[in-house]
């Protein structure tokens, strides 16, 4: 009798590394409204430019969720550089298996397609005032508080009710 060997399969990205323009991240962090006492959780962090900023502007706390191994060690060297690995810590996990729980601010910059799947577990996890804030893609049909446009880019703002 022959046995099975399920092989562990490494999780892939839904989509590629795209850096936010700092003119976006000062844009997002601006209508997430950061204040004390705040936990920003950036989905899809890639070089962890939107909490090290989240942090650095505001002293908040910051999660940054990648799947990416050599991202994750950039934002890690990132955090050093700027001097806030203190506030910031980055974890290579999938944002579908993540607790976002803890968050009272949820950053984006991820695909229309990947928004709408998230979109159960956002309601689900994230307690009412928690602020999302999306860089160029909307959450489904989800109305968003604020859509400002920055160089010809969206930025969306939505609080959990």
């Amino acid at each position: 009798m022959g046995f099975v060997v399920a092989a562990q399969v490494k999780p892939t990205p839904d989509i590629h590394y795209v850096p936010t323009p700092p003119q976006i991240v000062d844009a997002m962090l601006k209508l997430a409204r950061l204040g004390e006492g705040d936990v920003v959780y950036d989905l899809g962090s890639g070089d962890g430019r939107i909490v090290i900023a989240a942090a650095r502007q505001a002293g908040v706390r910051g999660v940054g969720i990648e799947l990416d191994a050599g991202l994750i060690r950039v934002a890690r060297a990132e955090a050093l550089k700027a001097r806030v690995s203190d506030k910031v810590t980055f974890s290579q996990s999938d944002l579908f298996a993540t607790d976002l729980s803890e968050a009272t601010v949820v950053t984006l910059y991820l695909s229309p397609s990947v928004n709408l799947r998230l979109r159960a577990k956002l309601q689900r996890e994230l307690r009412p005032g928690t602020r999302i804030v999306s860089h160029r893609f909307p959450i489904g049909d989800w109305t968003p508080d604020e859509d400002v446009v920055v160089g010809g880019t969206h930025v969306y703002s939505w609080t959990i009710r």
